[in-house]
């Protein structure tokens, strides 16, 4: 497996596992949507002074990497237009770029974001949708950032309605490497590629457990592999807690993820998770 990855800001050395903070511009994320800003009459109204300070605050706390998003994909959420996507992410984004010294990478499926996050210098698109949308693929290719594939198995406002597989690790792999071919043939170089399973995206919990035991097969594929179980539904189907218990869990997940080769840890708590990956470290040594 490549232990490094091409981005829109540089090398990123995967040696050594890394985690990637998360910073969520909508009011309706899953476990902190609508922290860093307020509804007004206008909408949901980003609060810049929060945004910074947050990364500011995973930056200290060990982030290799900033992942801003302003569409929220949990379970049941709807879609943004574009161009309210464009307004909430990019004055953070730039913001972000001229602040802080991390590889940021934007949360989007968006040609359009795609094209305006690689102008202002972003090192890289981790989209949900694996550049399926329409020119995705193709604006990705031109922009010269890394880009992370997802798997989903339909689309946010209705993947967790009865998904069902016959094998799902033999089909979100399957998957995985059809899309990486797909964004090589498109132009991106492989070293500009890692992937994520997709946990919570159109699976059950026993589909994401699945998942998490065969981790290996997906470290297989080549490509840095990128993991985000960080306080979902999965963590709370094992522990019995709501999200804002799901810590400790969502660390044991982490770390199990780590040792069937995760590079990248998506993450809500960097602090904790910081820790997590120099203990695996210091072990795996």
């Amino acid at each position: 497996m490549t232990q490094s990855l091409s981005t829109g800001q540089g090398i990123l050395d995967l040696s050594r596992p890394v985690c990637m903070g998360v910073i969520n511009l909508t009011p309706d994320s899953f476990f902190d949507g609508g922290a860093l800003g307020a509804e007004s009459s206008g909408g949901f109204r980003v609060d810049l002074d929060k945004v910074l300070r947050r990364a500011e605050t995973l930056l200290a706390e060990g982030a290799r990497l900033i992942d801003i998003g302003g569409e929220s994909t949990r379970p049941g959420a709807m879609p943004v237009s574009p161009q309210r996507e464009i307004d909430r992410v990019l004055p953070v984004l730039e913001a972000v770029l001229d602040r802080i010294d991390a590889i940021v990478s934007v949360d989007t499926s968006s040609p359009e974001l795609i094209r305006a996050a690689g102008a202002a210098g972003a090192g890289m698109i981790n989209d949900t949708r694996a550049l399926a949308k329409p020119d995705a693929i193709e604006t990705a290719a031109e922009s010269g950032m890394a880009v992370c594939l997802m798997h989903m198995r339909g689309e946010p406002g209705t993947m967790q309605q009865n998904p069902h597989y016959a094998d799902v690790a033999a089909e979100v792999a399957a998957f995985l490497k059809q899309r990486a071919t797909s964004a090589v043939d498109a132009g991106i170089a492989a070293e500009r590629i890692a992937i994520d399973p997709g946990f919570g995206f159109g699976k059950t919990a026993a589909h994401n457990f699945t998942l998490l035991r065969e981790l290996p097969r997906f470290a297989e594929i080549g490509h840095p592999l990128l993991i985000g179980v960080s306080r979902k539904s999965m963590i709370g189907a094992a522990t019995g807690r709501p999200a804002g218990g799901r810590l400790a869990g969502s660390v044991a997940a982490a770390t199990l993820a780590l040792r069937a080769g995760a590079r990248i840890i998506r993450s809500h708590d960097v602090a904790a998770t910081v820790d997590a990956i120099a203990v695996h470290s210091m072990f795996a040594r």
